[in-house]
């Protein structure tokens, strides 16, 4: 059997959903079609992708590679002649969305450079889940989406994407006077009596995946505060509590931002877009500012930018 693009589909929906029902609907399957095809896929590949747990479906390392260079198919056959397609026109606004992330004022200017002759307006939202609620009620036209492993957000049509970036590790923000903050990284069981500092908002998987993590580590987290960006950093700066952030932000004034001991933290980028509001030659060129943008900020923090020249295989696209 030759693997196809099905199966490359079969296999993401599978650790998106955690479970073979699930992705069996997603993909308009039965069930036992898609456990014989997973059992084939499996035979070309020369091993288990997946493991049944209590929580559902876990990918095994093989098929953490295996799911993240799907993935990095997946975005370019999805965008294949998207650049070649007319265009449908184009309103002078664009609503753009970001979770928040170090790099948001350089996809502004990104932004614009891709979409020349159009005003951008940006809303940051802590919540991925709130972005995609806007995109699909029509109040956003495109947005960087930041979705936990483990966790899915559905993104129904008009409501199109394409990965930015397949896997990247969340890290941990301490305070620089902190016991931890001279060590390289930082096991997540160390910080079992730590206050922790939530973000603000509906949650998009990110407080469940803390959650099952600490767990895993032996410990319930304390969930002291609830706080955004600007309002967590004095907090960590204080040694109130700890927090996990993006890991290509630069440590602010009195903190450091350390990576999390075997990844137990990890996430990925896609870059969404309604097909109605933006034509597929407007939406390359903004994947392209996003991709742009994002890479400029890799180096604001050496740990991360470690890391990214360690795992060139999860950013083949940026």
């Amino acid at each position: 059997m030759d693997l196809d693009i099905r199966h490359l589909r079969m296999v993401c929906a599978m650790a998106e959903t955690g479970s073979v029902s699930g992705a069996a609907a997603r993909m308009g399957m039965s069930q036992p079609a898609m456990s014989s095809q997973l059992q084939k896929v499996e035979g070309v590949i020369g091993g288990a992708l997946f493991v049944r747990s209590r929580s559902g479906l876990e990918p095994t390392a093989l098929g953490r590679e295996v799911i993240s260079r799907a993935r990095t198919v997946l975005s370019e056959v999805d965008t294949l002649f998207g650049d070649l397609r007319p265009g449908t026109g184009a309103d002078e606004v664009v609503g753009l969305g970001c979770v928040h992330l170090a790099c948001v004022a350089s996809i502004v200017a990104h932004a614009g450079d891709a979409l020349p002759g159009r005003e951008v307006r940006m809303r940051i939202e802590p919540s991925s889940t709130l972005l995609a609620d806007a995109l699909a009620r029509g109040r956003l036209d495109a947005a960087l989406i930041g979705i936990m492993e483990g966790f899915d957000i559905p993104l129904a049509p008009p409501v199109v994407s394409r990965a930015l970036i397949p896997r990247y590790p969340i890290f941990i923000s301490l305070s620089a006077a902190h016991r931890l903050a001279g060590r390289e990284e930082v096991a997540l069981a160390e910080l079992e009596d730590e206050f922790w500092i939530a973000p603000p908002g509906a949650d998009d998987g990110s407080l469940a995946a803390l959650r099952a993590s600490c767990r895993a580590a032996g410990f319930e987290p304390k969930m002291r505060y609830e706080a955004p960006t600007g309002g967590a950093q004095p907090l960590v700066a204080e040694g109130h509590g700890v927090r996990l952030v993006d890991p290509s932000w630069r440590p602010s004034p009195g903190t450091v931002v350390l990576p999390l001991t075997g990844e137990p933290q990890v996430a990925r980028l896609v870059v969404a877009w309604r097909r109605d509001r933006l034509n597929d030659r407007d939406a390359v060129a903004l994947y392209r500012g996003i991709a742009a943008a994002f890479r400029q900020h890799v180096d604001d923090n050496p740990a991360f930018a470690a890391w990214w020249r360690a795992h060139p295989e999860v950013h083949p696209l940026v």
